[in-house]
Parts: structure tokens; C-alpha cells; sequence
């Protein structure tokens, strides 16, 4: 598999440190909001490489965080902390906050397919972890203490901006809109490991450490979370490209001065979910969130197949119109999948099945084309290739695609008679009089009720397996 780098700038052979396994790190929530489906873009495109990677038989070690302290609203250090915020804002404790959000990005992540990483850590649990590594760090001289805070000294480094061509200039003190000065800071682009009471007295979760009562500050955590659970040497990190600067480049920074050596050899950004007015955010319009789209009538997964439908190093617009055109395109798709469901005859034709894979494979693997993936998917419907090997192809890419489509697909083909809880009464009855009248060989009459039927919305159909009810679009 090829996949683009951001440390390089380029497509590169993905080659793990060890032969056949991944150790993967996705950048967590900060739980004091609902996730909105910018965010879950993120998740989404993170989750469809993890299971490619499965996919290709590789077994993957994927480890996230979930931030419940220690993240500000400013990159500089500045601003409220996003929990205290959250709390305010509620009336709540912090770690009730917590509790409720990262309950409710987990239900998100459920309702569009997102599996649960294998390791999931707080923040608040790692504590002890946090102050062992910052304190190596002091010992070695990449860290100090100023104004009652501890800061990372990124002179020590002989390049800090390694995503790109940043420079000092580039981050003066008011260039970049919510960047504060802090005069304890030796460096601009310093930043802080661990805060103290000389910051945020209001801030309710604090512990002892040898710099004095306080707590952690955003950056470390992911560093410190992905070595305890992953080791000295990291293959995949994930996470938006926002966070590429500062938040990953400050975790390089402290890991490799922490190690001594190279931590993460990929790194894998999602690019922004715009609006048409721009960058889709919590304070900015309407906020967009699962529970939003489920109010409207949508199906998470449709937003899931939406983001499919574009690469995930482009930026992808938003709009209402653009999803209900993703609507129309997911239930055709599933509606030319439903016929299939119900005639599994005919042994797998191995070499159209070998075929197709291989074009998925070719998909997939160039730096995770999900937009030829799902094109590969209709070429499996446009073979010739029979039903059983259509559906085999279709529940193979489907553990990468995550999009339900033979459970979906076959919903809408329910036999009369045989699990319809979804078809209204009305129907029902109807399908039964048209049953009885086909016993009693009056043909004109169960054609009558077949158009009755048809105008509440269904059509019926004679299979081999019995009647069949399908759901008109």
C-alpha cells in the first residue's frame, strides 16, 4: 500500500517497523461538545484505513486518546480550557461533562460504523506518566521552568517545523488570530507541558506534581499515551490537518527528545469538512452533528458514504443539496444490490471475483482511493459475473466501506409474510387478499390489489422464493 506522507510530502510504500503488525494513534476527542460531522470526517476516513489495513491482513494496534483536561481554545496556550468551558456552559462538574460527551462521540461513532479502537485513554488517567516524561525531559535539558510553568524549549531542536517551512517570522504575535504572547516563554514557539496555579485558578481538576498543584497541558498527553500503549516506535499516526501544527508538530518534538531517536514514520491528515461560508466549526452557523442529520431524516451512514465519495486530502464542501444527491446515489446503489440478495445460487466465479478484488486493492491501496473504491463497487454490479459472486465481492469491500449495503439491501426485499414488521398494515392486508385471490386463481382481482399495493409506494414481485415486497423510490 501507498500512502502520502506528511512528513515527506509524498506517496510512500507503507512499511511497518515490524513485519505483518501496525501500531496506529488516533488523536482523540476533546469532550466538553458533541462532535460535529467536520470532526467525524476525520474518524471516518481514520476507520476506513485501520480496516483497510485489516483488510490487507495486517494486524493493527490502533490506541486513541480522549482529552478530558488540558486542551485550551488557543493553539497558543491561551484562551479557556475547552472542559472548564464546557462546564460553565452546563452547570456541570468537569468529569460529568467528560462522561457525557465522550458517551455521546462513541453512540456517534456507532451510528456511522466507526470502530472502537482497541485502546481508549483519558487523559485524566495517565497522570503519573505525564510528570515521569516531563521531568526526563528536564533532566536533559529540553524543558524549564518559568513564571510557575513548565515549557518545552524548542531551541533545543534542530528543526521544529517539520510539516513545513514554517519559521519564526511566520507566528508573530498577532499574525496568527488567538496567538497571545506569554512572556515566561524564552521561545515564541515554545509551549507548555504542565501548568500551575499561576494559570487558571478556577480549574477544577488539579494534581500534585514537583513543579507545584496543576494539571497537563495539551500536547503531552498523546505523546505519553501513544509510548506506554505502542512503544518507542510509532508506524501510523493519525489525526485533521489542522492539528498538524502545533498539536502533532509539538508531539514530535517532545517524543523524539524524550526517546533519543525517530518516533513515527507516517503521518496520515484528513482534511477540512467545509461549509460554502468555510471551515465547519462549533461556533460558526448551524451546528452539524449526527443527531442533527437524524432530526432531518437523514441515515448516518449516507453522511458516511458522502465522505467516501471525495479523497481525504481534499477539502470537502457541505450543503444540504450536496447530502441529498449523496441520498439519491446510496439508494439506487443498495436498490441494484437488492435483487442479488435473493438469488445466491451458482458457485463464485474465481477469476471475475479475483479481478474486481484486485481493482479494489488497487483502489484502496493507492493512498486510500475511496472515491475508485465505490466506482470498483458499481463495476461489480455492471460485471457479468453472477449473483453469489457479486455479493461476495460486495460483503468484501463492505468490510472496508462500512456502509451496511447487503443489510440495507436486503431490508428493502422483505418476502410477504416473512419478517415485514417494517411494511404498514395496510399493505400487509392487502398482500394477504392478493395471496388469496392468486389461491383461488383470480387473476384479475390480485392484479387489482397488486396496483392497490403499488400506490401506497410498493411493488410486488413473483420470485422462486415467493412473493416479494419491495419498497418503490
Amino acid at each position: 500500500m501507498q500512502l502520502y506522507n506528511s512528513l515527506s510530502h509524498k506517496k510512500e510504500d507503507f512499511i511497518p517497523n515490524e513485519a505483518g503488525k501496525v501500531s496506529m494513534y488516533t488523536c482523540g476527542p476533546t469532550v466538553y461538545h458533541f462532535a460535529h460531522i467536520g470532526n467525524l470526517r476525520s474518524y471516518i476516513m481514520e476507520d476506513v484505513l485501520e480496516k483497510y489495513l485489516r483488510f490487507t491482513g495486517l494486524d493493527v494496534k490502533r490506541v486513541m486518546n480522549i482529552t478530558d483536561v488540558g486542551h485550551l481554545t488557543s493553539d497558543g496556550d491561551t484562551g479557556d480550557d475547552k472542559m472548564l468551558k464546557g462546564a460553565k456552559r452546563e452547570h456541570k462538574t468537569v468529569m460529568e461533562i467528560a462522561r457525557f460527551y465522550t458517551d455521546a462521540f462513541f453512540a456517534d461513532c456507532a451510528k456511522l460504523n466507526i470502530k472502537t479502537p482497541d485502546v481508549v485513554v483519558p487523559a485524566t488517567t495517565y497522570i503519573d506518566e505525564f510528570i515521569r516524561v516531563i521531568s526526563s525531559l528536564m533532566d536533559k535539558g529540553y524543558a524549564y521552568e518559568a513564571g510557575g510553568n513548565i515549557y518545552f524549549d524548542t531551541s533545543k531542536l534542530d528543526k521544529y517545523y517539520v510539516f513545513g517551512d514554517l519559521s519564526e517570522e511566520d507566528l508573530e504575535v498577532g499574525v496568527r488570530e488567538g496567538v497571545e504572547e506569554d512572556g515566561n516563554k524564552r521561545n515564541k514557539a515554545d509551549f507548555v507541558l504542565w501548568f500551575t496555579k499561576s494559570k487558571f485558578d478556577d480549574q477544577e481538576l488539579k494534581w500534585e506534581s514537583p513543579w507545584g498543584t496543576g494539571y497537563p497541558g495539551w500536547h503531552i498527553e498523546c505523546s505519553c499515551i501513544s509510548m506506554k500503549n505502542l512503544g518507542e516506535y510509532l508506524d501510523l499516526h493519525c489525526g485533521g490537518i489542522d492539528n498538524a501544527f502545533p498539536h502533532h508538530t509539538n508531539e514530535i518534538a517532545q517524543s523524539e527528545a524524550y526517546l533519543g531517536h525517530k518516533w513515527c514514520n507516517y503521518w496520515f491528515h484528513v482534511h477540512h469538512l467545509n461549509t460554502t461560508n468555510g471551515k465547519m466549526s462549533k461556533s460558526k452557523g448551524e451546528f452539524l452533528t449526527v443527531s442533527l442529520l437524524e432530526e432531518k431524516g437523514y441515515d448516518p451512514l449516507v453522511y458516511r458514504y458522502f465522505c467516501l465519495l471525495s479523497h481525504y486530502r481534499k477539502s470537502l464542501v457541505f450543503s444540504w443539496e450536496n447530502l441529498d444527491n449523496a441520498v439519491t446515489t446510496f439508494n439506487k446503489l443498495v436498490a441494484k444490490i437488492a435483487p442479488l440478495t435473493q438469488d445466491k445460487s451458482g458457485d463464485i466465479d474465481k477469476t471475475e471475483f479475483d479481478r474486481l478484488m484486485a481493482a479494489f486493492n488497487d483502489a484502496l491501496g493507492n493512498d486510500l482511493n475511496t472515491a475508485m473504491g465505490v466506482t470498483v463497487l458499481y463495476d461489480v454490479l455492471k460485471s457479468k459475473a453472477n449473483a453469489a459472486t457479486k455479493l461476495a465481492l460486495i460483503s468484501e469491500f463492505d468490510k472496508v466501506l462500512g456502509l451496511d449495503l447487503i443489510k440495507k439491501a436486503e431490508a428493502k426485499t422483505t418476502p410477504a409474510g416473512d419478517s415485514g414488521e417494517d411494511i404498514p398494515a395496510e399493505v400487509q392486508e392487502l398482500l394477504e387478499q392478493r395471496k388469496a385471490a392468486r389461491k383461488e386463481k383470480n387473476f384479475a382481482l390480485a392484479d387489482e390489489l397488486r396496483d392497490k399495493i403499488a400506490a401506497l409506494g410498493y411493488e410486488v414481485k413473483e420470485t422462486r422464493q415467493g412473493t416479494l415486497i419491495t419498497k418503490i423510490q
